[in-house]
């Protein structure tokens, strides 16, 4: 009835390591656990409680400067210099109890020194650089709740905030918080007994950083007053209670903002972190079932309406009535109750093309069997088929010149890839040996920089020039189409069902779906942003480093340049919530009867989308750093996370910045 006794994880490796006849690993902080050798002899448990203090004493040196102060090294020294006499008496063949008690007394030594280094190890290994850490959640934080206190005003008819920031810079408080900081900084950075990054960076980039902080604060509190009743009144503005716009939420409301707040709970447990892509799949498929309620409540309840709404809902291309309303409607009808099924039945054929995760990882799965060389010539079909395609869904809103380019793009990826030895080329023989595919890799980016040159030429022309919506609708459409002409030549060719899936039901939601549904921006924001994390993992991606392709930072060039690699890497990781946002921004500028601040709406929500899950998940970071899969599973999604956050801020930044240069040249 004795208690048992408590075993460590980490004291399982040296266990299993001296077990199997194996070495220690290099890194390991544990000590064999001393019931197992229970059975051997008492010169094999020494020996094994040697080589295991070895291993620990080397790790003590490597770790901590002063090593030969530390107890358990020198408890260490003293076992080894015993056990060493004990050899001596053991070699002499003494058989007497002597040696027996000496033997005992050695191990015990062992096991003390084992311990002591051990724990050592293990507070010096745990320790985290918490000031850092704090601060850097602190800047998070405080722009977090500038967004969040921001929402009434950036969802508003104007979608302009008013930040205080000069009222803020000349006042009391903030020149006394930047000398409570910089006093605070003072006094970590001199009593710390270890090194610290933020003591580590210079003077300057501190004081940009204490003055952003209290900036940032001050601001918070005069936002705060703001919103209070009687800080209304203070600044002359009305409560929002008496604004007459009263929030309302739908079903689809509930559903999209309970499986945003879902997920993000979710990610504090290591399973839903490594199974991520589950949690999407899930969503898109509710989402999908919910919109296909959306469309049958629709058309089956307005059946019996007046001939005026069927006319609202149908109309044709150039505004009027159409002559044959009736049959538009019966097509349309039809075609929008067969998208939410299409959208699920392509959903599912993704899943099934790439195995990510970990519990289903090492399955085989139709992208495997894609790649295989005995299938060259089905994947050079279904990649020529996939061109074609994407072809014909990009090309209706761009220019003559950007559909010439497109088409050569286009036919320029097919040769990049048989170049490489990915797809045949009819004529091609089979004896012929791969090459780096460099000449027809930037032949491709000469049509990708052309067509990106003339969308942004046609969107400068729309601010600065002339205020033509049209031409600005174009101009972000071919934006749009040289990222995906950019993705399609760092996609493998298994992968391009993918981009293609992800095109067409983009065409089938916005023709059918957001724009006879009338949904608002901030829904088909939120919809947005669901496709895109699902496309993420449709592509083969998951919270591991290792499913990143880094060989795209390679395409076109002869060796490695850092800066291209980078962007191609990040491109082509975060295609799909990439192209997701920028198919938002396209749709929501160029959809009839949306308001002209539109996109600054999406823009917010998009933002605050990735900015709360990211803030949450740091927190839950912090709290569980010292969780055994720190490591292995929550530190490279924060690396994910992170990165998906700077292309969002750089996308909405981007737009944003475009909306409100031609808001105040139209005004």
């Amino acid at each position: 009835m004795e208690k048992p006794g408590v075993v460590e994880q980490v004291d399982l490796t040296p266990t299993l390591a001296l077990g199997l006849g194996l070495p220690i690993s290099q890194n390991s902080v544990g000590r064999v656990i001393p019931g197992v050798l229970e059975e051997s002899s008492l010169r094999d448990q020494l020996r094994f409680l040697h080589l295991n203090g070895h291993q620990l004493s080397c790790l003590l040196k490597d770790s901590t400067p002063n090593y030969e102060k530390e107890a358990g090294f020198e408890q260490f020294r003293v076992a080894e210099k015993a056990h060493g006499s004990w050899m001596k008496l053991y070699l002499e063949g003494n058989t007497s109890e002597v040696l027996s008690n000496m033997g005992k007394k050695v191990l015990k030594q062992y096991l003390d020194a084992l311990a002591s280094m051990s724990s050592a190890l293990g507070k010096q290994l745990g320790k985290y650089d918490m000031y850092s850490m704090i601060a850097g959640m602190v800047f998070v934080f405080q722009l977090l709740l500038v967004l969040l206190l921001a929402m009434p005003e950036a969802l508003s008819g104007a979608a302009a905030v008013d930040l205080p920031v000069l009222s803020s810079l000349l006042s009391l408080p903030f020149y006394l918080l930047c000398l409570l900081l910089s006093s605070v900084h003072v006094l970590v950075c001199t009593s710390a007994e270890s090194s610290c990054y933020f003591c580590s960076l210079s003077w300057g980039l501190v004081f940009v950083a204490v003055v952003f902080s209290s900036a940032m604060f001050c601001i918070l509190i005069s936002m705060v007053t703001r919103r209070l009743p009687q800080g209304t009144k203070i600044h002359g503005k009305s409560p929002l209670r008496g604004s007459g716009s009263e929030w309302s939420l739908s079903e689809l409301d509930v559903l999209l903002l309970a499986g945003t707040v879902g997920h993000t709970l979710s990610l504090a447990a290591s399973s839903f972190v490594e199974e991520e892509h589950q949690t999407w799949y899930f969503l898109l498929s509710t989402l999908c079932l919910a919109i296909f309620q959306d469309v049958c409540r629709k058309y089956f309840r307005e059946q019996s309406g007046s001939r005026d709404e069927e006319e609202l809902i149908l109309p044709s291309k150039d505004g009027h009535p159409s002559a044959h309303p009736k049959a538009e409607m019966y097509s349309e009808k039809w075609l929008a109750l067969a998208t939410p099924p299409f959208t699920l039945l392509c959903c599912r054929l993704l899943r099934s093309l790439n195995q990510t995760g970990v519990q289903w990882a090492h399955l085989p799965d139709v992208g495997h069997w894609l790649n295989s060389s005995e299938h060259k010539v089905v994947i050079s079909l279904l990649a020529a088929f996939c061109l074609v395609l994407i072809y014909f869904l990009v090309q209706r809103r761009c220019s003559w010149v950007s559909k010439v380019a497109l088409a050569l793009g286009l036919l320029g990826v097919y040769s990049y890839r048989a170049a490489v030895g990915n797809v045949l080329f009819p004529w091609q023989h089979s004896g012929r040996t791969p090459s780096k595919g460099t000449v027809e890799a930037r032949f491709v980016y000469v049509f990708v920089l052309g067509i990106l040159f003339t969308g942004t030429k046609d969107l400068l022309r729309s601010q600065i020039i002339t205020a033509d919506a049209k031409l600005k609708s174009r101009g972000l459409w071919e934006i749009y189409s040289g990222l995906v002409l950019l993705v399609t030549l760092l996609f493998r060719p298994h992968n391009m069902p993918v981009l293609c899936c992800c095109l067409l039901i983009q065409t089938l939601m916005a023709q059918f779906i957001w724009k006879k549904l009338h949904y608002d921006a901030a829904q088909t924001t939120i919809m947005h942003y669901w496709f895109g994390q699902a496309f993420f993992y449709f592509q083969g991606n998951s919270n591991n480093i290792g499913t990143v392709d880094i060989s795209v930072g390679f395409i076109g060039l002869e060796s490695y340049v850092e800066a291209p690699a980078i962007i191609l890497t990040a491109l082509n990781t975060y295609a799909g919530p990439v192209l997701w946002a920028c198919h938002l921004v396209c749709y929501l500028s160029s959809a009839r009867g949306r308001t002209p601040v539109s996109v600054g709406h999406g823009c917010y929500c998009l933002a605050l989308l990735r900015s709360v899950p990211a803030a949450a998940y740091i927190v839950l970071v912090t709290v569980l750093r010292y969780h055994l899969f720190i490591w292995s599973v929550f530190s490279p999604k924060l690396l994910y996370e992170s990165m998906h956050l700077l292309l969002t801020a750089g996308i909405c930044l981007f737009f944003n910045t475009m909306e409100q240069s031609q808001s105040a040249g139209t005004s």
